[in-house]
């Protein structure tokens, strides 16, 4: 074999390791954006399914205040009633002070019933919004109940056997995991080829601050 064709034949291997590599980081960026697209997507079902909650009880509150809105736009004709009489005695313009002040008082008696319709709505629609934790939750929440550390492998599994409808997919939990880590809520170790996660101080004042928000809620 002669000098040129071993020359060829050296670029030529040279040129097959560098197209294995670049596919081989293809291939992972594709898992990678793969992962992320699909925590977003959850993330996105879980903002549509809160908006929708609000949406509803938007609409219970501003369906109790036209009724107070309505007593109050009628009580304006009394003073003006009051006023067209009063040029022709004085009697008439008593008559319709008092009646003004009837008006007011019922308008007041009327009010606090509208108000009060607006708790009940949303103490009955409320609580949907906590029927479905998000995912990055449902991790949070697991790394807090444990005592070791835990690979995204397991937690998978421990969700999946939790939740069986939810479809929770190892990909997914890594990247909710590496988000966690990003937000200094989880702390990542690694041993060997394996890399392990556990929950920190902030993750756990991140969860009591939840908590309260969702009791003052």
């Amino acid at each position: 074999m002669s000098e040129i064709q071993v020359h060829a034949t050296g670029l030529a291997s040279q040129y097959i390791a560098q197209v294995r590599g670049d596919l081989e980081r293809n291939v992972k960026e594709q898992e990678r954006l793969s992962a992320e697209i699909e925590a977003l997507q959850e993330q996105l079902g879980a903002l549509q399914h809160d908006h929708s909650v609000l949406v509803s009880m938007q609409e219970a509150l501003g369906g109790a205040s036209p009724a107070g809105e309505a007593d109050t736009t009628a009580a304006p004709t009394v003073p003006r009633q009051a006023t067209a009489e009063a040029k022709q005695s004085k009697p008439k313009k008593a008559v319709a002070t008092s009646a003004k002040a009837t008006v007011s008082k019922k308008s007041v008696a009327k009010a606090p019933s509208a108000k009060a319709s607006s708790p009940k709505a949303s103490s009955a629609k409320a609580p949907k919004a906590d029927t479905k934790p998000t995912l990055v939750n449902l991790i949070r929440g697991h790394l807090e109940q444990q005592s070791e550390p835990r690979s995204a492998t397991e937690i998978s599994a421990a969700l999946t056997k939790a939740h069986p409808d939810r479809g929770v997919k190892t990909t997914v939990v890594r990247t909710t995991l590496e988000g966690l880590v990003a937000k200094s809520q989880a702390q990542r170790t690694k041993q060997g080829s394996s890399v392990f996660y556990t929950a920190t101080a902030a993750s756990e004042a991140a969860a009591a601050d939840s908590q309260q928000e969702a009791v003052a809620g």
